[in-house]
């Protein structure tokens, strides 16, 4: 995948992208509404008298300019969380201390929203821990200097209370308590976010690994097939034609002192003809288009019950041919019987081709674990090494590879050349 995979990923360095542009156009638009939000909500609270002031009420323009101040930050929250959580925080205090409403719903909602963006989209995550710990810090301080200041200066609420306990006591755990969950909520919802996000992206990684690795998958299935099919073709243009080259020779050189035996070499070749382009259509009939149907007329795949007479064919173009059949025969896999057969069938148009051969002699062994195939002449004409230049014994060696099997090439003891090919075909069955 070759690519790196997820695995390979250090996603505990991840950082996370920064925002989209939708997303920065999503954050002034909630920001601007925040402000037209709070400002409502102060006008509200003037009219009916709920500011508390501990001295001189702030005026309007200083009561707007601190609520707007409080939520503009907003709108770069996703792009400098930290900066924004700072500025957001300061104005918390400024707010509170200058009273500028007694609700709190609006500034408790913005810093939450700021420390929430810190866990969430800051990339230096030593920063945004401690960031975050600094302002729950400094807000735990302010919160005990309101509530020693509540201690000594305990507000008229507090007169007619009826419940179980000290008022002053439930007033400080009340607020304790609720700090407490309020900032843990942010920190924690934070990191959730900020973990989310990054299974996303390890998602999306391996995702697109899988995407990559099945196009190297299909990739490679279309080269196996166009490399089976090149062999194919090789195994039988070569073989037909070489027979049918060798029959048109000799009908040439008889045809004027013997009609009949060249009448007869051009019938060989007339059948060699067709038995190729019978191949050759059952061959190219993969390259169908996918969907198409079936027509039913493509002739089996030739296997070891047609050895017999590829032998015969070898034996009309002028050799002495021998075949013979040693153990048991039993079924093997059309594949193995396949390969087997277009080893025989390359082995034979060498001999023809290249070794000035008299006599061949084929071999087809039914062993316990594997089915062997043996060709065997006694030519003096050279053969390419199999890792050489012949794409023939190129195409018996990959052949013969893609089942796990052995491929001998070589000359024989006392002269002429030998190939011999061993293919699993499964124990035999007693």
């Amino acid at each position: 995948m070759p690519t790196a995979t997820a695995a390979e990923t250090d996603w505990d360095a991840w950082r996370r992208p920064p925002p989209t542009r939708a997303e920065q156009r999503r954050d002034v638009c909630s920001a601007v509404l925040l402000v037209g939000l709070s400002l409502f909500f102060l006008v509200l609270f003037n009219s009916v008298g709920m500011g508390v002031y501990a001295g001189t009420p702030p005026s309007v323009l200083e009561q707007v300019l601190l609520t707007a101040a409080l939520c503009l930050p907003m709108a770069l929250r996703r792009r400098y969380p930290v900066a924004v959580l700072a500025a957001v925080g300061v104005l918390f205090i400024a707010v509170q201390m200058r009273a500028v409403n007694s609700d709190n719903a609006i500034p408790s909602v913005l810093l939450f929203l700021a420390m929430h963006a810190v866990g969430a989209w800051e990339r230096n995550r030593v920063l945004a821990k401690w960031s975050r710990i600094t302002v729950i810090v400094v807000m735990f301080g302010w919160l005990g200097f309101a509530l020693v200041k509540m201690v000594f200066q305990p507000p008229p609420e507090f007169q007619g209370a009826g419940g179980p306990l000290n008022p002053l006591l439930a007033a400080v755990l009340y607020n304790l308590v609720y700090n407490v969950v309020y900032f843990s909520g942010a920190y924690f919802f934070g990191n959730v976010s900020w973990v989310a996000a990054r299974r996303e992206a390890q998602l999306a990684e391996q995702a697109e690994h899988l995407r990559r690795s099945q196009e190297q998958a299909t990739k490679g299935a279309l080269v196996a097939e166009r490399l089976r099919i090149a062999r194919d073709l090789h195994d039988v243009v070569a073989h037909h034609v070489s027979v049918m080259g060798v029959q048109a020779g000799a009908a040439r050189r008889v045809l004027g002192t013997d009609p009949e035996l060249a009448g007869a070499a051009l019938r060989t070749v007339e059948e060699t003809a067709r038995t190729a382009i019978t191949e050759l259509r059952g061959l190219l009939g993969v390259l169908r288009a996918d969907g198409e149907p079936e027509t039913g007329d493509r002739p089996a795949s030739p296997g070891l019950e047609q050895l017999s007479e590829l032998v015969g064919h070898a034996e009309e173009s002028g050799l002495e041919t021998q075949f013979g059949v040693y153990g048991t025969p039993r079924p093997v896999p059309e594949a193995v019987a396949l390969s087997a057969y277009r080893v025989v069938q390359e082995a034979l148009t060498n001999t023809v081709k290249h070794s000035s051969a008299r006599r061949v002699d084929v071999r087809l062994r039914y062993l316990e674990n594997v089915v062997e195939v043996e060709v065997g002449d006694d030519g003096v004409g050279g053969k390419p090494p199999v890792d050489g230049g012949g794409f023939g014994l190129r195409g018996m060696a990959e052949r013969v590879a893609v089942h796990g099997g052995k491929l001998e090439v070589g000359p024989k003891r006392g002269g002429g050349f030998r190939v011999r090919a061993l293919l699993p075909a499964g124990k035999v069955v007693e």
